[in-house]
């Protein structure tokens, strides 16, 4: 009868299920609130009822910070800071191999690495690229964009040959990476990097394939080197990736085309965009009214060159391709998806 009663009051069977999270230090949500009802119609009025009560809590707190900052403004003080807002990137589990600034450890692991001569600039980029076999008219389509994007790779048809001989081919003729990419009915699906001579090799999946063609108000790349961008890889595992895809990529970029290659890993998704800056003289209304002074100001813009693509990474293999004896640094599996907040890259 008790737990009845507690139950038409709005009131958890247990006092504290309503405050905190059993086994955690944060506060209860509306649904784990009122979970505990079994009866579908007096759960869903109380829900209402909390979900009213938060929306007026949250209402008066808004206009008590509108207040504060107001006030602030009037005195020339600095406003109180603003809440931030969770995000599955800022509220992500703690990972023990994150990277901090400065890291000697990281540094001389880095500097002895397998790509330290390509950032010592004592090694160009040489990229060979192929596909797999009897690859079909969207992938030499996808491939013409992909060689505008890196004017150091050359293609070279498959012609049937295993993967092991291709390996074995562009190292003995001094290439510095092989990229092969794959397609499933006729849509580009996978990518296999091998950094030559001695690895490691990623393994990626592709997704969300935009041609430049087909991007609205898309431009044609230069043959000047593109700058890249390498953001948000923050693990030791982030770094070794990033490293990797920079190691496709000229150290010395010229400027002058004002060409950006970008990789952002978020959630582990690793965003590919090509873009170009475009400087425009543009008038400038409030100078217009004055006279004597100029009516044009420089307006910078990006504009898209495409393709854009999304990576996922699948595998991270010791040395070059071998898909018997090889050994793995990574490998992604579905136990690891268990948490919408664990990242790895």
């Amino acid at each position: 009868m008790a737990q009845k009663r507690q139950r038409e009051e709005g009131k958890p069977a247990d006092a504290s299920a309503g405050e905190r999270q059993p086994g955690s230090g944060s506060k209860a949500t509306l649904g784990q609130q009122t979970s505990h009802i079994k009866n579908k119609l007096v759960r869903a009025e109380l829900y209402a009822k909390l979900k009213h009560k938060q929306k007026k809590q949250k209402k008066v707190e808004r206009k008590k910070r509108d207040a504060e900052a107001a006030r602030a403004e009037e005195l020339g003080l600095e406003p109180p800071p603003k809440k931030q807002q969770k995000t599955l990137e800022n509220t992500r589990e703690k990972d023990v191999t994150m990277v901090e600034e400065g890291d000697e450890e990281v540094a001389l692991d880095e500097a002895d690495d397998e790509f330290a001569a390509h950032f010592a600039r004592q090694r160009e980029p040489k990229v060979l690229v192929t596909t797999c076999f009897k690859p079909s008219k969207a992938m030499f389509t996808f491939l013409t964009e992909m060689l505008e994007v890196l004017p150091c790779a050359e293609y070279y048809k498959r012609q049937g040959f295993p993967l092991k001989k291709v390996v074995g081919f562009a190292a003995g003729r001094d290439y510095s990476d092989l990229l092969v990419f794959n397609e499933d009915r006729k849509e580009v699906n996978g990518l296999l990097h091998v950094h030559l001579p001695d690895g490691p090799t990623a393994h990626y999946r592709i997704s969300s394939l935009v041609l430049g063609q087909d991007i609205k108000g898309h431009g044609r790349p230069s043959s000047h080197r593109p700058e890249l961008v390498l953001n948000g890889f923050g693990t030791r595992l982030g770094r070794r990736v990033g490293r990797m895809l920079g190691s496709l990529f000229h150290q010395e970029p010229q400027f002058r085309g004002r060409r950006v290659a970008t990789f952002h890993n978020q959630r582990d998704f690793i965003f590919f965009r090509h873009h170009r800056y475009i400087f425009e003289e543009k008038e400038s209304k409030a100078e217009a009214a004055q006279p004597g002074r100029p009516k044009t100001a420089v307006v910078a813009r990006m504009q898209e060159l495409g393709p854009r693509f999304t990576l996922k990474l699948q595998s991270l293999q010791k040395g070059t391709f071998d898909s018997k004896c090889g050994e793995f640094e990574w490998v992604h599996k579905k136990e690891m998806d268990t948490s919408r907040r664990r990242f790895h890259l």
